[in-house]
């Protein structure tokens, strides 16, 4: 495994546009039109003739379900996000302090082959995800990739904020991605007597900032990383097996 180094990395610029809603649609509804410069990389390799197995671990979209298979490519999709809020996964470290599981998320999720997948969405998973959740997750994802395979991934500088809103991707074209905000998100939880309630959760919030070198460390393994700089807070990162 090599490890990465600066001679891997590029910086290239591109730019964000608001896509206009109407006035009464919620914000959450509302869809953000930007171009990226890594999707166009992403792009050139779905140009293959070969069928690729493409994996996005985003928040489901059946936009790029049907964007991919329409290339004639196959495609699994899911949402380790929503996955990573089962209490289930909830235990106690040494010091008694509350943490996931990170095997058993692992066990549940993201059960495939070794070397079976050519490219990896990851869109902003990390950025969200729990800290004790990225690096095994990062680890299983390199280890089902193929020798060559590519993984895209977004992270938020530290001007987004702690508030930046989360998105679900959705792919148009070769260079364009539309951003939905993800509504706050309702579970079902049971009442002093046992009967179910439904609640509305808060969305998913940024949970950490990564700089260029926790970029570097957290993908450290892979051969190669290149980093597209945006003007819309967002550091895009395509990195090769």
């Amino acid at each position: 495994m090599a490890s990465v180094t600066n001679n891997f990395m590029k910086f290239f610029r591109s730019s964000a546009t608001d896509a206009k809603a109407p006035a009464n649609q919620s914000v959450a509804a509302q869809r953000l039109t930007r171009r990226s410069s890594a999707l166009v990389e992403v792009s050139r390799s779905l140009q293959s003739e070969e069928p690729l197995c493409v994996l996005d671990i985003g928040y489901t979209s059946a936009g790029n379900i049907r964007y991919l298979t329409e290339r004639g490519h196959k495609v699994y999709s899911e949402d380790l996000l929503e996955a990573a809020t089962d209490p289930e996964l909830m235990t106690q470290d040494e010091q008694g302090n509350p943490v996931l599981d990170s095997k058993r998320f692992l066990s549940e999720n993201l059960a495939y082959s070794s070397a079976q997948f050519d490219i990896v969405l990851c869109w902003n998973l990390a950025d969200y995800l729990d800290e004790g959740l990225v690096k095994p997750v990062v680890g299983r994802l390199w280890s089902m990739m193929k020798p060559g395979g590519i993984l895209l991934a977004f992270f938020h500088t530290r001007e987004a904020g702690p508030d930046a809103p989360c998105y679900r991707y959705h792919m148009v074209n070769a260079d364009t991605l539309e951003m939905q905000a993800v509504e706050p998100r309702r579970h079902m939880r049971k009442g002093p007597t046992g009967a179910k309630h439904t609640a509305i959760g808060t969305g998913f919030r940024l949970q950490r900032v990564f700089n260029n070198r926790h970029v570097e460390t957290l993908f450290r393994d892979f051969s190669s990383i290149k980093f597209f700089l945006t003007r819309d807070n967002i550091r895009e990162v395509l990195v090769v097996r």
